[in-house]
């Protein structure tokens, strides 16, 4: 997200350290939940498994989103075309409640998707939010806080600065 609010794939300066921290962050993830969109988007690290770019950050960090468990919310893909994917077959909140009831290992759920980040503080579902701010204003753009029901305040747990500038702001929604 940059410093307007803007999320957009193509606005962040993706680095070094950055690529270095989601790879991390993937390895210790029980699943990734995803629109379509977005899932269509990811596609795009297969390539580096087959041709490896030579920068170790981002081959490293192929290497993890391919290895954690997807789940991809479509109306409209018949399949994934990727091992480690599946459509859901729920809607989204039965599906995370189910998610969160079966999880043993305490890993993660994370969510990779403006619409489903929407949907799902909608329904109050969201424990921890990581929003990495990237220094820059892009002018244009999808908010990514768009269509909120309701006002929700937060508890900064931390933060973490990378390299480029970009700052990781880890919140917690307060209970109302």
């Amino acid at each position: 997200m940059t410093l307007d609010g803007v999320c957009d794939h193509t606005a962040g300066i993706p680095d070094e350290d950055l690529h270095q921290h989601y790879a991390e962050l993937l390895d210790n993830a029980e699943v990734i939940l995803y629109g379509r969109t977005t899932y269509q988007l990811m596609q795009f690290w297969q390539t580096l498994l087959k041709n490896p770019s030579g920068q170790k950050s981002m081959d490293d960090f192929a290497l993890a989103i391919d290895r954690v468990p997807k789940i991809v919310f479509s109306q409209t893909l018949k399949n994934t075309e990727w091992d480690s994917a599946k459509l859901a077959t729920k809607e989204i909140e039965k599906e995370v409640l189910e998610l969160k009831q079966q999880s043993e290992s305490g890993k993660d759920i994370l969510v990779g998707s403006r619409s489903l980040i929407i949907q799902l503080m909608n329904l109050n579902l969201i424990d921890e939010f990581q929003l990495c701010i990237h220094p820059m204003i892009e002018g244009k753009g999808l908010p990514l806080f768009d269509k909120i029901k309701n006002r929700t305040t937060f508890n900064l747990l931390k933060t973490k600065t990378f390299d480029s500038g970009a700052i990781l702001l880890y919140y917690k929604p307060k209970q109302q």
